[in-house]
């Protein structure tokens, strides 16, 4: 493989400067950067400088390219010499990159080797017309097509010694070639040519339905089209018969709580007293909330069927006795409590809630007024008997599991 050197200083130029084009270029490129990270556009420059130079990189285009980036000239010599895609000596016009990897050295690349060898010279040497030079490189990644090689900018695959030397001829000479195979196939098929999906009846439709596909897969969306259209109008028909008076009264009312609108905290109370709203279940009667809301004169004006008005049956509630913060500033774990996580717990503490022998001393209409304000988890203080469990908590019995003991129902 090759060496990383810069060319020898008797073949090196004695300036360089990109002609009036690249330099335009190289400012467009420059420009895509923002400011501060000119650098980022060392790759590009490099390989336009190559691209100018005949195929190679010389230190006076390392340096001018350090100079319009404004980077130290060793930073750009530190790429330069990393990527092999810089070539470091001169190169010839038809610069042949070969092959030397695993799949193309099993495939035959030491004799195109010899070939180069023998026509060229050793490795990174030109030919005395300027004509040819080769590098062995890495794979190039047409190892379907070994062995191959890159010149200049296109790939020659399945060489042999015979129709490599008959290609560096050509080239040598201004002939014309024909980049890809060399031995007559198409891409990576099979010599001969493919062996598979050659049955013509695959691509003149015949195999879909002969003559007539066309008009069978019209057929088939006029059908699912009118089929769409069917169910639609059935489910317009049965939204219809559902709006009509007899079938809104025969429609049982939900049982959708009514939001309470929250009162003012009471003085001393924390301020989840502002929940304070009463509710029965956790349900307001729709038909009570709205009579509720009429002045009392209009109340006793408008007769109202009994069955109208008739309310939930309300559950005694009680306040219990809460607290501004925790005794000492040290709350208890409330989490220690089956079914209680954090989101919870800190809506307790809200409430004024932090000790389980304040949940412990709840009666049960105390429990209940706190059950219906757990927005989101009402019923579960009951369900899981929280006042049992806080009174084994307020002993100093602690479960085994951080989640609490599950109670037995």
């Amino acid at each position: 493989m090759s060496v990383r050197r810069l060319a020898p200083d008797h073949v090196q130029p004695g300036s360089f400067a990109f002609d009036a084009a690249n330099e335009n270029w190289a400012d467009r490129e420059i420009a895509k950067y923002p400011a501060g990270r000119q650098a980022s556009a060392v790759i590009p420059l490099l390989w336009k400088a190559q691209e100018q130079h005949d195929g190679w990189v010389p230190r006076a285009a390392i340096e001018a390219v350090a100079r319009k980036l404004d980077m130290a000239p060793m930073r750009v010599m530190e790429i330069a010499t990393f990527y092999t895609m810089f070539n470091l000596q001169p190169v010839g016009e038809h610069f042949i990159q070969l092959c030397g990897t695993t799949p193309c050295a099993l495939r035959g690349a030491e004799a195109i080797r010899k070939v180069c060898e023998e026509v060229i010279g050793p490795q990174s040497t030109v030919t005395a017309d300027g004509k040819l030079s080769w590098l062995e490189v890495e794979c190039l990644g047409a190892c379907c097509n070994a062995p191959m090689a890159q010149i200049n900018f296109d790939y020659y695959e399945d060489l042999t010694p015979e129709n490599f030397r008959a290609l560096l001829d050509d080239l040598r000479h201004g002939r014309p070639t024909k980049p890809g195979p060399q031995n007559g196939r198409s891409c990576s098929e099979p010599l001969g040519g493919g062996q598979t999906l050659k049955d013509a009846a695959l691509y003149d439709g015949t195999v879909i339905g002969a003559g007539d596909w066309q008009a069978r897969i019209a057929d088939q969306r006029k059908a699912a089209a009118e089929a769409a259209a069917a169910k639609a109008a059935a489910e317009a028909a049965a939204k219809a018969a559902e709006a009509t008076p007899a079938a809104v009264e025969a429609k049982p009312a939900t049982e959708t709580a009514a939001a309470g609108r929250p009162k003012p905290s009471e003085a001393g109370q924390p301020s989840g007293a502002a929940q304070d709203t009463p509710a029965a279940n956790g349900r307001v009667a729709v038909a009570a909330v709205k009579e509720s809301a009429k002045p009392a004169d209009a109340q006793s004006a408008i007769p109202t069927p009994a069955a109208k008005v008739a309310t939930a049956p309300a559950i005694a509630e009680s306040k219990p006795q809460l607290l501004t913060a925790a005794r000492d500033g040290k709350p208890d774990d409330l989490s220690l409590i089956w079914g209680v996580g954090p989101k919870l717990a800190t809506m307790l503490n809200g409430m004024g809630v932090w000790h389980f022998d304040q949940i412990a001393g709840w009666k049960a209409e105390e429990l209940a007024w706190v059950d219906a304000r757990l927005t989101g988890f009402k019923g579960r203080a009951t369900r899981d008997d929280w006042i049992s469990q806080a009174k084994k908590l307020s002993t100093g019995w602690r479960p085994d599991s951080a989640l609490g003991d599950k109670p037995v129902k």
